[in-house]
């Protein structure tokens, strides 16, 4: 039943891209103003900025711009906000939305099979909630749909996750259902995220086995990127790097190397940085090997016995044995890679700064016996305040990374080395 399934997303996916391709313009486009809308799934995206920082830096050329107007609850038929803070259509409006990115259906599947049809009643009065909007002024809003992860087996934790995942899998194939009718580009998260989960030697992708945890952000935004990427033929690939010590033949993609010498077992090699980084994940987690392909990736062949120190711009960043090089070695604290950290903060920083705009932070300031006070009066200016900084930030983001050409070095540890 799983390979059924699997088989028919695949086939379901593949007639949707068909259809969009013949009947609409591409999912999405450079220059794109993104708003995500949905419950606590889309919410958090906003803390951990991976999706949104692979998405800035892949579009370079004419730059996306977010907003994440999730909230923590959300479902499709409940969206409650506070009184006097900016509504979700006047929000829309004011950022020029041309593509919303929408992430419902987890809340939704806890109606179980009976739901179902009222969910996909829901999804299309959502769809038909925003078809002929031109929040940009110019253009009809394109929509995205997102399924559910699976839910994650924590043990005791999680004491009904196989009767969880029947439902969130009808729940999933529901949504898809219904983007191929009404000609939706979708992105399945359930059957990825199921496989993912199966692996026990893997590190846990979430805190209950519904909320996503760092890792679990990490990997679901790599996810959630190839297939959008997918969707326009521009399917992303990580920085690798092949080279043979005996003969010094070289082999990349995402990077070009040049001056390349070799003297004994000394490399070194200036590497141009033809696409970003990828994110490192968070700490060093014990990775299902589908997802290390997300990871870039150093294979030296043919080295002498002994142990090796790669450096970049003079700097350290990974240290293997020649075995460990031959089979390759992620490579993710490279400058390049703190710089996508560093860019991947501003993201933080920047959705940091807009949620102060968006959400109420404290209700007494706004409709409570605060409302009255110096910061209650201040409260209007604050949100226009906080909105300008939020643009600002935006603006700073626009030039995704600096790519750069930088000298690498393999430098053996002449103690190890037999």
């Amino acid at each position: 039943m799983k390979f059924h399934f699997k088989l028919l997303s695949s086939l379901l996916a593949l007639l949707t891209f068909n259809h969009l391709s013949a009947e609409t313009s591409a999912p999405i486009q450079p220059g794109d103003h993104v708003a995500f809308v949905g419950n606590t799934f889309a919410d958090q995206l906003r803390n951990h900025g991976y999706l949104e920082t692979l998405l800035l830096n892949a579009f370079e050329e004419e730059a996306l711009s977010f907003r994440n107007l999730g909230w923590a609850g959300d479902t499709l038929t409940v969206r409650d906000r506070p009184t006097n803070f900016p509504t979700e259509k006047s929000t829309l409006i004011e950022h020029e939305t041309d593509l919303i990115i929408a992430c419902f259906g987890l809340s939704e599947s806890f109606a179980g099979e009976a739901g179902i049809d009222n969910f996909k009643q829901d999804l299309k009065a959502f769809i038909q909630s925003h078809r002929g909007q031109s929040y940009n002024d110019e253009s009809e809003v394109r929509l995205i749909f997102v399924s559910p992860i699976a839910y994650e087996n924590l043990g005791n934790l999680t004491p009904n996750w196989k009767k969880r995942n029947q439902d969130l899998k009808s729940y999933s194939q529901a949504m898809m259902n219904v983007a191929v009718e009404e000609v939706i580009p979708f992105i399945d998260l359930f059957n990825p995220t199921s496989n993912l989960f199966e692996d026990e030697a893997a590190s846990r992708f979430t805190t209950n086995g519904i909320h996503l945890n760092d890792f679990g952000y990490w990997s679901v935004s790599n996810l959630i990127y190839k297939q959008l990427m997918a969707m326009i033929s521009r399917v992303p690939e990580p920085w690798t790097l092949r080279i043979d010590a005996k003969t010094g033949a070289v082999r990349s993609n995402g990077v070009e190397l040049s001056r390349f010498t070799l003297d004994g077992q000394n490399f070194s090699f200036d590497v141009k940085e033809e696409s970003s980084p990828s994110l490192p994940p968070p700490l060093d987690p014990n990775m299902p090997a589908e997802l290390s392909a997300y990871r870039d990736s150093l294979v030296i062949e043919n080295l002498e016995p002994g142990e090796y120190t790669l450096m970049v711009d003079g700097k350290p960043v990974a240290t293997a044995t020649h075995e460990e090089w031959a089979e390759g070695v992620p490579i993710d604290s490279s400058p390049a890679h703190r710089e996508a950290e560093d860019y991947r903060a501003e993201v933080i920083d920047k959705n940091t700064q807009f949620i102060y705009s968006w959400k109420a932070l404290n209700q007494v300031h706004i409709v409570g016996e605060r409302r009255n006070s110096s910061s209650g009066r201040a409260l209007p200016q604050e949100v226009i305040e906080f909105n300008k900084l939020t643009k600002e930030k935006d603006a700073s983001l626009q030039n995704g990374l600096e790519r750069k050409t930088r000298e690498w070095q393999l430098v053996p540890d002449t103690k190890l080395t037999n």
